[in-house]
């Protein structure tokens, strides 16, 4: 999304990630196809136009041969279709949920299985991230963390909730949904171009011609997956089950503790607990009293969630005490590594090998002190941070707040009790009411 110049330094997807293990299309899209040529409808085809009439709600459901290429295309791939409408049982409510908070079409939910394929690991060759595949600068000004300990962008619910706030400015600012669409794939700097060009009519149909190649296909296969997604078992796809619970419980976890040592401690599945929690990159949750981080677990009984909720936030109850114990002797059997190096081969770059180690690109320059992105080959540079030993939280840490898009320091004082914008300033070294999204600003020192 975004505008492509725009789109690879501020946007959400740039170029979409490529699946090829789920769905084997050139294109860098999870579920796009950028070779679609131009075939001719029968009358059959009808059927496929009353059933898209029938699902219309505020997003347009046009019908044309473009979608009809992709509905092809869809119900080919009935395996792939089957695990992604299992996957959807877990995701979309998530989806669903932050999008009528911001009261948005429920319809968009669908971009995320063009994007990503419901893949919250899910990386481009441009280096977008997660299920919403958000670039590192545009997740950073949706208020986004990216840090040593987490990627907010593959955190579903978080990464929904900023995906929400972008197709409302986007929308604000074009005017038309099909078009809101196709700016998230290419931009709305290129979207609002293509209008100019076209005679000014917001019109996804009169725009397209003027619109990069893949954002030309995009809004059709998003047409095309909300059939396929409503209508596949007219065309005998079956759903395939998740490969994890999709019925889960959140804990807030206020302290530093390994994933892998809840797992043992709890008797869990460590592999359903880190697909339940993919935005801890170093599988440590780095929660504290002032800033406490989510735990998705699989849904138990009330006493096994009060017994873990006491554990993981200081409690005193006799079976957490247990699990306690349990909790640090596992952890104290994980091993603790070195920072990993990787020597650089010809033509690789950092994008290219912070995709390759699961870091971001301004990780790597952080820890190689780097001030360009030019790299020579031969040169070793760091590619992981080392892990920490746990730690009780430091009751001495400051609080903080991220700043987010329309944010100004008058709102984000209002947000904090005794807080004012002078305090504000005064904490963080200010001599202007200047902010940007991104910027972390230091809230209280306790």
């Amino acid at each position: 999304m975004l505008d492509r110049a725009t789109a690879i330094a501020h946007g959400v997807s740039g170029n979409p990630v490529n699946i090829e293990s789920i769905i084997h299309f050139p294109a860098d899209t999870a579920f796009l196809s950028t070779s679609i040529g131009h075939p001719s409808l029968s009358a059959q085809n009808l059927t496929f136009k009353r059933r898209l009439d029938s699902l219309e709600k505020s997003v347009p459901l046009n019908y044309n041969e473009y979608v009809q290429s992709y509905i092809d295309i869809y119900l080919s791939r009935g395996e792939q279709m089957g695990k992604m409408l299992g996957l959807s049982k877990y995701y979309f409510p998530i989806f669903e949920k932050a999008l009528k908070e911001a009261g948005l079409p429920d319809e968009i939910k669908f971009v995320t299985v063009i994007e990503s394929a419901l893949n919250p690991h899910a990386v481009s060759r441009s280096g977008a991230v997660g299920p919403w595949q958000f670039m590192y600068t545009t997740a950073k000004g949706y208020g986004l963390v990216m840090d040593n300990y987490v990627d907010e962008r593959k955190d579903p619910v978080k990464a929904s909730y900023a995906a929400a706030h972008y197709f409302v400015d986007a929308y604000k600012r074009i005017g038309d949904w099909l078009l809101t669409i196709a700016a998230f794939n290419c931009g709305t700097g290129a979207v609002t171009r293509a209008i100019e060009k076209s005679g000014g009519i917001a019109d996804f149909w009169k725009v397209r011609s003027f619109l990069p190649r893949e954002t030309q296909n995009y809004v059709p296969a998003f047409i095309a997956t909300v059939y396929a997604m409503n209508y596949y078992r007219s065309h005998g796809i079956q759903s395939k089950a998740a490969d994890f619970n999709v019925l889960t419980d959140v804990i807030e976890v206020n302290r530093h503790v390994s994933i892998a040592s809840i797992a043992k401690a709890a008797d869990f599945d460590l592999k359903e607990l880190l697909l339940l929690n993919p935005s801890y990159k170093k599988q440590i949750i780095n929660g504290s009293i002032q800033s406490p981080k989510s735990l998705v677990i699989p849904g138990v009984n009330n006493n096994a969630f009060a017994s873990l909720y006491d554990v993981l936030n200081g409690g005193t109850n006799t079976n957490a005490s247990v699990i306690a114990a349990s909790m640090k002797e596992a952890f104290a059997e994980l091993p603790k590594t070195n920072p990993v190096y990787h020597r650089v081969l010809p033509g690789q770059t950092l994008t290219s090998i912070a995709n390759k180690y699961g870091a971001e690109v301004q990780d790597l320059k952080v820890w190689n002190r780097l001030k360009t992105s030019t790299l020579v080959p031969g040169q070793n540079i760091r590619v992981s941070a080392a892990s920490k030993p746990y730690a009780e939280p430091n009751e001495s840490s400051s609080m903080s707040y991220v700043v987010k898009v329309g944010d100004t320091l008058s709102g984000i004082a209002d947000k904090f009790s005794g807080m004012t914008v002078s305090k504000i300033k005064a904490l963080n070294g200010l001599s202007k009411s200047v902010i940007s999204p991104g910027m972390k600003l230091i809230i209280s020192q306790l």
